[in-house]
């Protein structure tokens, strides 16, 4: 009996010394590990980073649109209110909003039907590289 109670004492001194130096040997992550959670990290940052510069992009675009529908709405409100009967043509005009310089481009065009012109108001940005909006509105003779 004392010798199986000998072997029973070694194999849990045996067992206890196992755990002892799996712990000691794993203390903490491996460099790999670390460079791999790096780079995760660092592809999540950078798709949050582009995700944010494509929102404030689209958001400075669709305020320079709303401007520039303004623009235009004011243009063709000026001509209803007025009842002015606008000569057959082209002209350019500018109409900034805001901070926004803009540059309005009105064109009156003659309808099958005498009594009526329709006038089509192209906003462009300042440098005139892109049209913004452009609005039509078919007006009556004052007569």
């Amino acid at each position: 009996m004392w010798v199986m109670h000998m072997s029973r004492s070694a194999r849990m001194v045996s067992v206890t010394s196992k755990l002892n130096n799996a712990m000691t040997n794993n203390r903490g992550f491996t460099l790999l590990e670390v460079l791999v959670a790096l780079v995760i990290v660092g592809t999540a940052l950078g798709a949050s980073l582009r995700a944010i510069g494509s929102l404030t992009q689209n958001s400075g675009d669709l305020r320079a649109s709303m401007m520039a529908t303004w623009s235009a709405e004011n243009r063709l409100t000026q001509i209803r209110i007025a009842q002015e009967w606008p000569a057959i043509g082209n002209r350019q005009f500018p109409c900034p909003q805001a901070e926004l310089a803009l540059l309005c481009e009105e064109q009156v065009v003659a309808t099958p039907n005498p009594f009526f012109r329709r006038v089509e108001i192209a906003v462009f940005d300042q440098e005139h590289e892109r049209r913004i909006v452009k609005l039509t509105q078919v007006v009556p003779s004052a007569q």
